[in-house]
């Protein structure tokens, strides 16, 4: 592109915008790859680094882009996933009945207390637990970030299977089942891990899904975190209308 093609338009950082679009919409610029930096984009089409700012914060706005902090600005993953809010099934076995292909990846197995303070209306305990983190990725984009909370002394045996399944499929393995499922369903602004994983920056909105499980052992609850950006997961439930009118109810009491 030359600089006469760009100053025909209606203003240089409109022109600078629409031809990044174009790029982005043809697939030159794939989704989830890096675009050139301001320096590079301001020297190709002849207009000063303000201008680049400008045409790439109207398509972060727009949906299209998103900077991350110390490793550039990146072509938006355009496809979200819609899951359903089944507190029987696990995050994996509800990318399955979706259709999805999904995958566990675990990062991490450590013992440390629950800090998110959102957590206390569950009551968890204020000792340290056994703390699994996992990515599940649907189709290998990853879509939800799960941190599972539960006893510290639980058998080595169960443990050893947290690297092939959920926690949930592990300990129904070994006859433990769930009894009871309570939920929390919120928003945060992302933060720590999760900035890497979804390669997003710092505060960026994300869907959270916060529980508490009890089982057949009564030493073993399971409390955890689900997170996913807004705009890689929506979720969906399904309420029976006696279930809905008891909810209703009671919320007036």
């Amino acid at each position: 592109m030359n600089n006469l093609q760009l100053r025909g338009a209606s203003s240089l950082h409109e022109s600078v915008r629409e031809e990044l679009l174009k790029r982005i919409k043809s697939g030159i610029y794939l989704p989830g790859s890096p675009i050139p930096s301001t320096a590079m984009l301001s020297e190709e089409f002849g207009v000063s680094p303000i201008t680049i700012k400008r045409s790439i914060r109207d398509l972060q706005t727009a949906g299209m882009l998103i900077a991350v902090a110390g490793k550039g600005t990146f072509v938006k993953e355009r496809r979200r996933f819609l899951r359903e809010v089944d507190v029987w099934l696990s995050s994996i076995d509800n990318a399955r009945k979706l259709g999805f292909r999904p995958r566990l990846q675990l990062l991490s197995i450590t013992r440390e207390k629950i800090s998110d303070a959102t957590m206390s209306v569950l009551n968890p305990p204020q000792d340290a637990m056994l703390c699994v983190r996992k990515t599940v990725l649907a189709d290998d984009l990853p879509i939800m970030y799960d941190a599972t909370y539960l006893s510290s002394d639980i058998d080595e045996d169960i443990v050893e299977k947290f690297s092939e399944c959920s926690v949930i499929d592990a300990l129904e393995q070994h006859a433990i089942r769930i009894v009871n499922t309570r939920l929390i369903i919120d928003a945060a602004p992302a933060a720590g891990k999760v900035e890497e994983i979804f390669a997003i920056p710092n505060g960026y909105p994300m869907l959270r899904r916060l529980y508490k499980v009890t089982t057949t052992k009564s030493r073993i609850t399971i409390f955890g975190i689900v997170e996913s950006p807004f705009d890689r997961l929506a979720c969906s439930l399904n309420l029976p209308a006696n279930q809905m009118s008891g909810s209703y109810l009671k919320s007036k009491k």
